[in-house]
């Protein structure tokens, strides 16, 4: 069932939570101000900032791995593509996995695997195994992001979905700018090295705390794989869902041009920081957190298509904001840039498995998909955005970027008049 209001023009897309039980018994999951709610979405923002952490962590010491190992500003950007790329590979697997084997085993297993790699890339003797390292900390990280929106789909009551979903994405975002704050200060203190063991007991810690904290799921049934007589439609059928895909790819491809060469930027002329200092511009990422909440809230209220485009044009605006040589500018433009963001990936990644699920379509197919497109988008255009600032410096790098958000703003309004999808007929609904 959907509706519509003609005066806001506003859609409200409504997916089933369907169970064995009858609609009288029927388990809809943890309700928001339960114990084992505030469970869920403690393990998962905990989950979130190790993943992010990890995944770039060399973000933050790209001056510094260029200079120490001899290598280009455009080479040393690929200790963060490779690891996207291993990652965004991986997920095509750990995806239709967690449909046959379960969200939680994979979860604990990624996070425990990944904090281990992740020091032994600080121990790296060298700069190929130091890649092949990264690489293989991509496919370790694959687990939580794969099923991390479909097991709260799942275990948590339909009305706090798009606020869990914001709650878990604020935490990549305090991830992300964890990762580049932990490694810069203890990069000035011991270098590099130094700041990617750091990031690596950060890992461990948040490990822990998950296995201790993270319910089992209790409202798991195993789907069929992809491809089988008894398989769900394809996540790939759906128009609607391809653009998501497309909008993820683009939207983290801008935000990871500009955070990949801003370190560049901001250690060379007319700047002249210390690599410390210069990961300073990473706090900008506490913004995200408040906004990829912020925006859930809103999905909750005014519908996912009403946020989505909103949340372009901001990351628009801030990327241009960045051009004029003014440190107040640079971090005020990357500010908007994080909160304009997190607000389209935040409500875009719950969107997703929720209107497969709708769709008919595994919800954990869709969900690595998306993340797919994403981590692809996140290796592609960051690799590019090292070529673009040998070309032109930063004026180059901002080009990419306003490219990008450009259209994944443009498929965010087509997606304003995309059919929504009904629920089965017996299906419980939620807003989606």
């Amino acid at each position: 069932m959907y509706w519509t209001h003609r005066g806001s023009r506003r859609i409200v897309e409504t997916v089933s939570t369907t169970t064995a039980s009858s609609p009288a018994t029927a388990d809809l999951g943890h309700a928001p101000g339960s114990a084992a709610y505030r469970r869920v979405v403690a393990a998962l923002f905990a989950a979130g900032l190790a993943t992010f952490a990890l995944l770039y962590s060399t973000q933050a010491l790209l001056p510094e791995i260029s200079a120490d190992l001899g290598v280009s500003s455009g080479a040393a950007t690929l200790t963060v593509s490779l690891t996207t790329v291993g990652l965004a590979l991986a997920l095509l697997v750990a995806g239709p996995l967690s449909d046959r084997v379960g969200r939680t085993p994979l979860v604990h297993t990624s996070l425990a695997a990944s904090a281990v790699v992740a020091l032994l890339c600080a121990v790296a003797p060298g700069w190929t195994s130091l890649l092949a390292l990264r690489l293989l900390l991509g496919v370790t990280l694959a687990g939580l992001p794969a099923v991390a929106t479909s097991y709260l789909r799942e275990e948590l009551h339909p009305g706090s979905h798009a606020r869990a979903a914001g709650v878990y994405i604020g935490g990549t975002a305090i991830g992300g700018m964890a990762g580049r704050l932990v490694t810069g200060g203890a990069a000035d203190l011991g270098g590099w090295r130094w700041g990617l063991a750091a990031t690596g007991l950060l890992a461990l810690a948040c490990a822990v705390a998950v296995r201790l904290l993270l319910p089992p799921s209790r409202r798991f049934v195993p789907r069929a794989p992809r491809g089988s007589a008894t398989a769900p439609r394809s996540a790939l059928a759906d128009p609607a869902l391809l653009a998501l895909y497309a909008v993820g790819a683009c939207s983290v491809g801008a935000m990871v041009a500009v955070f990949n060469l801003v370190s560049f930027r901001l250690t060379s002329e007319p700047f002249g920081l210390g690599v410390g200092l210069a990961s300073l511009v990473f706090l900008t990422y506490a913004v995200g957190t408040a906004s990829s909440v912020v925006a859930g809230r809103a999905a909750d209220r005014w519908g996912r298509r009403a946020v989505v485009p909103v949340g372009a044009a901001l990351a628009l605006a801030g990327v241009l904001l960045t051009l004029p040589d003014s440190l107040v500018l640079v971090v005020g433009g990357t500010a908007l840039l994080c909160a304009g963001f997190f607000a389209v990936h935040g409500v875009a990644s719950g969107w997703v498995p929720a209107r497969a699920h709708a769709g008919r379509a595994s919800s954990g197919a869709a969900a690595a998909d998306y993340l797919f497109a994403y981590y692809v988008g996140s290796s592609v255009f960051g690799s590019l955005a090292g070529v673009a600032w040998g070309v032109g410096a930063w004026p180059a790098v901002v080009a990419l970027a306003a490219a990008l958000l450009t259209v994944a703003g443009g498929l965010a309004l087509v997606l304003r008049r995309t059919t929504p999808l009904a629920p089965e007929p017996t299906a419980t609904p939620a807003t989606a």
